[in-house]
């Protein structure tokens, strides 16, 4: 299979992502796909295709058998094929869908973003889909070199191609390298998460000890 072309995966991308999001309105028209590829929010880099130029990048994905017409609607609606052609599991294929919607990212970062496509129980079970996918022929994903004070390494897909590593300027001498929006969204959300279940631990101590009729802390 031949390398897709930035906008025919942002199409595939779209297709995996509102199939979760919005399955009333799935398959989608044209429109409603050309729609999701023009977002302005959770799309990195933001683009501007026109119908035309999504209707090319269709026909380029049918060839490769990621994409069909669906049937029963007057109006042409598109679904994606991802999962099978791949022959990857509904998780990877998560991870994929992100990165190729939002560019590089880290694993807690892609835990995060991925949150309504698949539920990853941690970290860890991301970073073994991503290893799975890196250690393929050919491989789907590749782990970027960390940045200088970065706590994470990135990852990006290799669907369209090999990828160009940034190139990172060193912070000034005491000067504290800065974290990433989509890095610093996902440290706070595992915070909520660990608050939360440690709220509803103390809740379950004190219902044991009520029933036990002793006190608690």
């Amino acid at each position: 299979m031949r390398n897709l072309t930035p906008l025919e995966a942002r199409v595939l991308g779209v297709l995996v992502e509102k199939q979760h999001t919005v399955p009333d309105t799935y398959p989608l028209s044209l429109n409603a796909l050309t729609a999701g590829c023009n977002q302005k929010t959770a799309r990195s880099p933001v683009i501007e295709a026109s119908e035309a130029e999504v209707l090319t990048a269709l026909d380029g994905l049918k060839s490769m058998s990621l994409v069909f017409e669906g049937s029963g609607s007057r109006v042409v609606r598109y679904e994606h094929n991802m999962g099978r052609v791949f022959n990857a599991p509904v998780a990877a294929v998560a991870l994929l869908t992100v990165l190729m919607l939002r560019g590089p990212q880290t694993a807690a970062e892609l835990r995060l973003n991925s949150e309504r496509l698949h539920k990853f129980a941690d970290i860890s079970s991301v970073e073994g889909f991503l290893e799975e996918l890196a250690e393929r022929y050919p491989p789907r994903v590749v782990k970027l070199a960390r940045a200088p004070g970065a706590r994470e390494p990135r990852w990006a897909h290799l669907l369209c191609g090999e990828v160009a590593e940034p190139v990172w300027v060193a912070p000034p001498p005491g000067e504290a390298a800065p974290v990433a929006l989509g890095e610093l969204a996902a440290m706070k959300a595992e915070q909520t998460r660990l608050a939360q279940e440690v709220t509803e631990l103390r809740e379950m101590v004190q219902k044991l000890a009520r029933e036990l009729g002793i006190e608690s802390a």
